[in-house]
Parts: structure tokens; sequence; C-alpha cells
């Protein structure tokens, strides 16, 4: 796959399916949206029915695992008047479900605040060019639009990551946004009204570990539908996950390796029973403070993989994926190093003496962590 860019958005890594699904759409569509809520479900949920698109079978792959049901409420808000709001475990995909239902509804991902400390209300509404606005006074020329006043004025999508960590106040300007689809811009004077088009929505998203960072008001919740993100639950699932991840990354970064379906169970299991605090024989394990999630896990395998492509002879070293797996784990706290150790020494060390191969490679590999 060539491109010309690290991470291409959604709606350009899959343009051919997006293309796919318009040219063979027969559902309804809300207004001003590209795609049916039934095109839009099956590009995130994918089909075993290829589609024909310019002569040749198109296959639309699933590309957010997990529940459903919960992606169809996340369609039907988008269509109706009230925002979506999803929440979770850092690492849980909101960010990837939000960019996927964009590009299928509207045809653009990028619409994007980035929610942060310092982030002002200029982000959220407008700005303006003052060299212009000094030339000649307050105008449509001189204003800069934020994403936004983008999605009312275009009838698109706006996505507003990490909500929470933006300031109270700065959150509330949103609030009449929501209620009232109408920005006010008073320099503007009688022009200075701006009607939301048809199709404008709001996606947020929140970690779950940011409650109480910035907290939400009531008044602002209620303009929104939450939909809560669990993580992963089955380790067969978050393999499939990992693997399917990894594949996308190393295509996108020519990285010619053969991936090892072992070495991504492994990884699945371990950030499975770490997260969950328990081993599948029924152990109770000590669970880590940082987040054990599917990204994280991805993230240490591709870099174990990126290891073993540049540096070595295009296979998984154990000993790497164990020193990345401990610089996932410590980077919040170095005490959850020991939770770690503890695990190795019993779960691990079990599945050495029992199964070999793979497993005694890894409890091996122990000697890496301090």
């Amino acid at each position: 796959m060539e491109t010309t860019r690290i991470k291409p958005p959604m709606e350009e890594l899959y343009q051919e399916e997006l293309a796919a699904l318009a040219a063979n759409d027969t559902g309804r569509k809300p207004q001003n949206w590209k795609l049916s809520a039934k095109a839009v479900r099956t590009f995130i949920l994918g089909s075993h029915i290829p589609l024909k698109y310019n002569g040749k079978e198109i296959h639309i792959a699933k590309k957010f695992y997990g529940n459903d049901a919960l992606v169809e409420r996340c369609i039907i808000t988008l269509a109706g008047n009230r925002g979506l709001m999803l929440v979770g475990e850092p690492g849980t995909a909101k960010t990837m479900l939000s960019e996927l239902l964009s590009a299928a509804i509207c045809g653009n991902s990028t619409n994007t605040v980035q929610g942060t400390a310092g982030t002002t209300e200029d982000a959220i509404k407008y700005s303006w060019n003052y060299a212009l606005l000094l030339a000649k006074g307050p105008s449509r020329e001189a204003l800069v639009p934020s994403p936004l006043y983008v999605g009312m004025e275009q009838g698109i999508l706006t996505r507003l990551e990490e909500i929470t960590r933006c300031p109270a106040e700065i959150q509330d300007s949103l609030i009449s946004i929501l209620s009232d689809k109408v920005m006010s811009v008073p320099e503007l004077g009688n022009q200075g009204l701006l009607f939301a088009k048809p199709g404008f929505n709001v996606i947020g998203t929140a970690n779950t570990r940011d409650k109480g960072v910035n907290e939400m008001s009531s008044a602002l919740k209620r303009r929104f539908n939450f939909e809560t993100i669990l993580p992963v639950a089955d380790v067969a699932l978050e393999k499939k996950i990992i693997m399917n991840e990894v594949r996308k990354l190393s295509l996108l970064d020519h990285v010619d390796m053969e991936m090892d379906e072992d070495v991504a169970d492994l990884l699945a299991i371990t950030y499975h029973e770490l997260r969950e605090g328990v081993s599948a024989e029924g152990h109770r394990i000590d669970k880590p403070s940082c987040v054990m999630s599917t990204a994280e896990a991805v993230s240490v395998y591709y870099q174990t993989m990126m290891n073993g492509y540049y540096y070595g002879d295009r296979s998984m070293d154990v000993d790497c994926l164990v020193q990345n797996l401990l610089g996932a784990v410590a980077k919040e706290n170095r005490d959850d190093l020991q939770k770690v150790k503890g695990y190795f020494q019993t779960v691990v060390k079990d599945r050495s003496n029992k199964e070999g191969g793979l497993w005694k490679k890894y409890y091996e590999a122990r000697r890496w962590i301090q």
C-alpha cells in the first residue's frame, strides 16, 4: 500500500470500500449523509457478501470489534438531534469509532477539536485573522472558523476528542450550540448568526480515567447520548484485533515481515489476565494500575516486530517483547513492575513448566524485570 501520509484519514484508507457502498446503497439516508444508516453500519461492522464495483468484488472488512448493537445506537443518535459521547477506558477504540462514523457519514474524519487543558473558546467556536480584521473590519473573510463552525456551516460532523481535558467553562460553550444548533458571532452584527445545516452533529470522547479532571456539567451531559465502550473481554477476539491492527500498520510502514500468531496469542492472554486480575486457571493476580488496553498490546507487538525487522532476522524476539511490555507498564507507575514480576513468577512459570515452548522463553525473559 503506497501512501504519502503516516496515518491516512479513514475516508482515504477505505476509499474503495466507501465508494462501493455508495454505489450499491439503496437504504434511507438522513439529510446530507453520504451513506444510509444501513451502509454506515456495514462499513463499520463488515459484511460477508462482497459488493460489485468497477467490475470487481469489494469485500467490506469488519473494523470495530465489540458490541454491534452499540454501533447501531451510535448511528441512530447521529441521525437525530443529540450529540454522541463515547466514554470508556483509554485504548478501547473510542477515537477509531468516531473516525469511522465520520468518514462514512460525511466523508471527513479530520474536522476535529483536540481537547486539552489549554483549549480555549476560540478553538471551540471561532477566532480572527487580525491583519484582515484591522484592514477590513469584522467580516466572514477575517473570521477563522473552528472545526465546530465548519461542521455547522457545511452540515458535517465535528469530533471533540478528550472533552473532559477541557476547562469546564470551555465545555459549557457547547451547551447552547447543541441545544439550538445556532452560533452567534456578535462582531458580525445582523449577519452574525450561523444556523447549522442538516447533517451537523458532535461526536465527543472522554476517558473514564479522566473522570473528575474537568467533570462535564449535568446541563452538557443532557445534550449527549452516552455510549460506554468496554475493554475486549474475549482473548481470541483480542488476539484477532492485535493481528489486524499490526497488519495494517506494517502495510503502511512497508514492514515486510511475517506475523507470529503464537506471540499475538501470548500477548493477548497476558493483557487480558493482567487487566482482569485473574488467570485462566483461576489464580488471583495483582492488577497493575496502568491501562492494560488492547491498543497498548498492539503497540507492544508492533514495536517488537519493528525491532525484528530492522535489527534482527525478521522474527519476533521474546526478550524484546518483554522489554516493550515493561516499558508500557511502567509509564505511569514503576510499582506496577512488581505486579508483572509476580505474574511471571506464578502464572507464566506454571505454564512454562506445563507447556514449554514459547511460554518457557517468555518465562526466561523475566530477567529484564528490575
